[in-house]
């Protein structure tokens, strides 16, 4: 580590990369890369800010001035306040490491401390499809082909465990549990966090006529990957991109006999239908959003809103336009986010 002026900055940067999260929080690649993909453009940032090489920085320089100016930044190049926060939220993270494992640091995390986080316009409005579009996407994979098997499986279990499609693509066989109730094992989702799910009997059914395709060979505690791709004769992850694009080219083709369907259908529409779907029927959110994996029950707020909204515009498109009603349209909107509502979510009401 010759040349560098901070070896108190970078040794940490390297075991927070190298030990903490792969090791202690166990996060998946997909989320370390994303953390490293932060920390790297700020200290890029400070870099030409300050008119220096990388070996330069110092803990002094990245300072709440600093960090404001990278967010400003983030926002400038057209990200969104969701992305700008996101970065924070990424900051925040390894300055609260370096502080566990180095007092001389809490210093430095007080400061970048000192940069909010910064309130949305409007609350976010989840996309995502009814029930009757989930029912005919579902039904656009041939499960008589090869290709189309796989395909309605992983739409299913997709939807049905409302997993991320980077938790989907490291599942292996042995996540999936059978017994009185069958579950799926998500252990390699958003901050290694670990969750049980169970499952429909209907996505049960579809998993016995793939694993008898594609998994002959291999017993029900094999680690091999749940979908996989060939190559050299070894079993490898399916990649990510596959699975987006046939959902993509699925959503397309059902679009043109079911106009419930939107015109771009992601992976994580999927996950969104089934969190709103929860909801709608009845689900608490507090268990909605232990099914998702939220690490904060605010997130899962945004499905309350979106149903709210929802039911909003459902009311002002069946009130005639000459209503004395569409004065009260216009009125103040309740807000799921307001401070009964929140003492309800957490058991303090």
């Amino acid at each position: 580590m010759a040349g560098i002026i901070d070896t108190t900055l970078f040794g940490i940067i390297h075991d927070y990369f190298k030990i903490y999260l792969p090791g202690q929080r166990r996060c998946s690649p997909h989320t370390i890369r994303s953390y490293q993909a932060t920390i790297e453009a700020f200290l890029d940032f400070a870099k030409e800010r300050r008119g220096v090489n990388l070996s330069a920085i110092t803990f002094e320089m990245l300072d709440n001035n600093m960090l404001a100016g990278f967010l400003d930044g983030v926002e400038a190049k057209g990200c969104s306040i969701s992305t700008r926060n996101q970065r924070l939220t990424c900051i925040r993270a390894f300055f609260n490491y370096a502080a566990q494992v180095d007092p001389t640091t809490v210093i430095r995390k007080t400061d970048i401390f000192k940069v909010p986080v910064k309130k949305l316009s409007k609350p976010v409005i989840v996309k995502h499809m009814n029930e009757n579009a989930i029912a005919a996407l579902l039904a656009q994979p041939n499960p008589l082909t090869k290709k189309g098997l796989r395909d309605r499986f992983i739409l299913l279990l997709m939807y049905d465990s409302a997993v991320r499609l980077q938790e989907l693509i490291d599942f292996r066989l042995c996540d999936i549990r059978l017994g009185k109730t069958p579950v799926i094992a998500i252990q390699h989702g958003k901050g290694g966090k670990f969750r049980e799910v169970p499952l429909m009997k209907q996505t049960v059914d579809h998993f016995y006529n793939y694993k008898q395709v594609f998994h002959t060979d291999e017993d029900s505690y094999s680690d091999c990957p749940l979908f996989y791709t060939m190559r050299d004769g070894i079993k490898n992850s399916l990649d990510s991109s596959t699975v987006r694009k046939f959902i993509i080219s699925y959503g397309a083709m059902v679009r043109e006999h079911c106009r419930d369907v939107p015109e771009h259908v992601t992976p994580h529409m999927l996950r969104h239908s089934r969190a709103m779907h929860l909801y709608q029927h009845g689900m608490d959110l507090t268990l909605v959003s232990q099914w998702v994996g939220h690490s904060q029950l605010e997130t899962t707020l945004i499905y309350a809103y979106a149903d709210t909204e929802q039911k909003r515009k459902a009311i002002e498109m069946a009130t005639p336009r000459n209503s004395p009603l569409r004065k009260k349209m216009n009125a103040k909107r309740y807000t799921v986010a307001d401070d009964e509502t929140l003492k309800k979510l957490y058991g303090l009401k």
